[in-house]
């Protein structure tokens, strides 16, 4: 009988020690009602308090846990977990009981329509400080990416396999992993999820979400655009800028031919510094292309890994 579980599942956690064990109890009454074999991934986010020690009081050999050193956030963690799952079909949600397992059977069956599901909060159980900036996320995301969805930023979701062993997070781009499916070309849907009220524990995001979920956009949208082929967008405005300052320069040099005083134009020194930053973007460009071709994107380290001690290494 193989060991491969039909259903990964993948809970990162910060500091959740007061959460772990019923979570696992509402997992367990939701995943042993299903003919489907699975595994429980806990990737535990460098956390300060006993989340590490509730996770490995769980006896079930089922259940897997990754240690992060110290926290690198939930980017990294879910790129860990991706990394280790092994089943057909992935799930990721919260550590915080905010969002509901008995959802799982709903996102599975969706999955045979499409080759990633997102979760939607629709009735979202959060602060007007958390929602506010995710609903206005949410639209700009949706016109930039061009994916119908309502929620990018839901934890919970539902994968085939093959998407999550497809997508490169870092950073804090776990916020549009919708958008960097659809940009590879993997079909997104969605349906709506109950969002619990957070009862134990603190929210780990405040007010600095705007500027990096500003941030984190112009990430993915240059990402989605440029990625692959940087040289395009910074040689392309260096191509404009250069091309305009040696049109200027060949004008100024007509000029000086025919007897015309040039040394003093401001002009003379505006098409010079054309000249000059365009070949800086191509340049720029050029670097791009290099480090895109010979970038590693593993940022953490593990400091325990019960996939290592099962395999004996």
């Amino acid at each position: 009988m193989s060991n491969k579980p039909c259903i990964s599942i993948i809970i990162p956690v910060h500091n959740e020690e007061e959460n772990i064990l019923e979570l696992y109890e509402k997992l367990y009454s939701t995943l042993s009602l299903m003919e489907k074999t699975y595994e429980i991934i806990f990737i535990d986010d460098g956390s300060t308090d006993n989340t590490f020690e509730k996770i490995g009081s769980i006896k079930d050999c089922k259940v897997k846990v990754v240690r992060f050193q110290r926290n690198y956030g939930k980017a990294a963690a879910l790129s860990c977990g991706f990394k280790k799952s092994k089943g057909d079909i992935v799930i990721t949600l919260d550590g915080d009981l905010q969002d509901d397992p008995k959802e799982i059977p709903r996102f599975i069956d969706e999955l045979k329509k499409y080759d990633m599901v997102s979760g939607w909060k629709s009735k979202r159980q959060d602060p007007i400080s958390k929602t506010l900036p995710s609903r206005f996320f949410n639209r700009l995301t949706r016109f930039i990416s061009g994916v119908k969805i309502n929620d990018f930023n839901c934890g919970f979701k539902a994968y085939n396999n093959y998407v999550v062993k497809n997508i490169n997070l870092y950073g804090e781009l776990h916020r549009y992993i919708p958008a960097l499916a659809s940009w590879k070309g993997y079909t997104v849907g969605e349906i709506e999820v109950e969002h619990h009220p957070r009862i134990h524990g603190e929210s780990k995001y405040g007010v600095e979400r705007l500027l990096k979920g500003t941030l984190d956009l112009i990430t993915v949208t240059f990402l989605m655009m440029y990625k692959k082929r940087p040289l395009h967008m910074f040689g392309g405005i260096g191509f404009l800028l250069g091309f305009s300052g040696v049109f200027i320069s060949v004008y100024l040099m007509f000029l000086w031919v025919t007897g015309v005083e040039i040394g003093d134009r401001p002009l003379l020194m505006f098409g010079i510094l054309l000249t000059v930053i365009g070949a800086q973007f191509v340049s720029l460009g050029l670097i791009g292309e290099l480090i895109t071709s010979s970038r590693n994107n593993d940022d953490y380290i593990i400091k325990y890994d019960s996939y290592e001690l099962e395999n004996g290494r």
